[in-house]
């Protein structure tokens, strides 16, 4: 006796490996007309739509210049030439995306200078609007809403990603700190370390805010040393915390990668290490695995073209991804497939 079966229906397939519904046939739908059991998609949504791009925007070698660059997150390789800014040669102080657009502070030197990117093409940026003058910020963003740290006052703003515009007020960071690093998930923004004014006193501070709610930050946990000019890179449930460094005297360049898990107050924890001792990299992620582009070391020419990558779920130090176009520091990375975006 068959067995009928609803439409809707779930089942495993064992030979296949693979969840599959059931439907029914229509006209040039299917193959039965009684139905069929089709195979869900289980690929992440950046993957569905071509993988995860991180761009580097800007950046100096040691000089400003207009170059943005890219690599495909989930394989290796060197970084590939996408466009030019729009702003002209640029120290960057940020980057946001969404699964379509990234968008950038271009900060120095005309310091409000927002910039926008679509992903899944290549070409040069176009102005996307203002900001608040800002230096060393960071960004962050769910699927939506990108916030942007100022760095060299206390403010946070925010821009709605899929509209052109300038940036309003969101609220205030915890002090005026430069050089912090940021990560999200899609409900929450981390912001961690940094500096402050002359004399630029270290922060080993940790704060936390929601990105869908305007309003300050508040108290997340702790790092495991104060220092600045670090970076951050996220999945949805983890964000790594790489490299910087500690200043003006003495100057020390740390290739420390800590973790938090997002969800959950508390303090940094050991992850690994870089392979390579460095600060202001420009860090991106996809649901997987966190990369960290180029930075500032301590000897001549004080630029490197280096990527590390890690597997974000795995402890462990990072591993050679491959190499910038040119040596690079301060630049600032967003990729379409970070935690913000679920």
């Amino acid at each position: 006796m068959s067995t009928k079966i609803t439409p809707g229906a779930i089942r495993f397939n064992t030979d296949s490996m693979k969840l599959e519904y059931f439907r029914i046939g229509t006209a040039g739908i299917g193959t039965l007309a009684a139905g069929e059991w089709v195979q869900i998609t289980t690929d992440t949504p950046d993957i569905q739509t071509g993988g995860t791009r991180a761009v580097l925007y800007g950046g100096a070698s040691p000089g400003r210049d207009n170059v943005i660059q890219y690599n495909n997150v989930d394989s290796t390789g060197n970084s590939i030439d996408f466009g030019d800014t729009a702003a002209g040669n640029v120290f960057t102080s940020g980057g946001v995306g969404s699964r379509t657009r990234g968008v950038y502070n271009a900060a120095e030197p005309s310091y409000t200078a927002l910039d926008f990117i679509t992903f899944a093409s290549t070409g040069n940026a176009t102005s996307f609007g203002t900001i608040t003058p800002s230096s060393a910020g960071k960004g962050l963003s769910d699927s939506t809403r990108g916030v942007f740290t100022i760095g060299n006052n206390i403010g946070i703003e925010y821009i709605t990603i899929a509209a052109t515009g300038n940036a309003v007020d969101f609220g205030d960071d915890s002090a005026v700190l430069n050089g912090r690093a940021s990560g999200s998930s899609s409900t929450r923004g981390i912001l961690a370390g940094g500096y402050g004014p002359s004399p630029f006193p270290q922060s080993d501070v940790i704060d936390h805010l929601t990105i869908s709610t305007l309003g300050n930050v508040a108290d997340f946990g702790d790092l495991s040393f104060a220092h600045s000019d670090i970076d951050g890179a996220s999945n949805s449930t983890r964000m790594l915390i790489a490299g910087g460094y500690i200043f003006p005297s003495p100057t020390v360049y740390y290739n420390t990668i800590e973790y938090v898990t997002i969800s959950t107050l508390g303090n940094s924890a050991d992850f690994g290490d870089l392979t390579v001792a460095r600060s202001q990299t420009g860090g991106a992620a996809s649901p997987t695995r966190g990369i960290f582009m180029g930075g500032n070391i301590p000897s001549s020419p004080n630029t490197v073209t280096t990527i590390d990558y890690v597997e974000i779920s795995s402890l462990g130090d990072a591993i050679d991804f491959g190499d910038l176009l040119q040596n690079r520091r301060n630049g600032a990375a967003a990729s379409n497939g970070h935690g913000g975006l679920g």
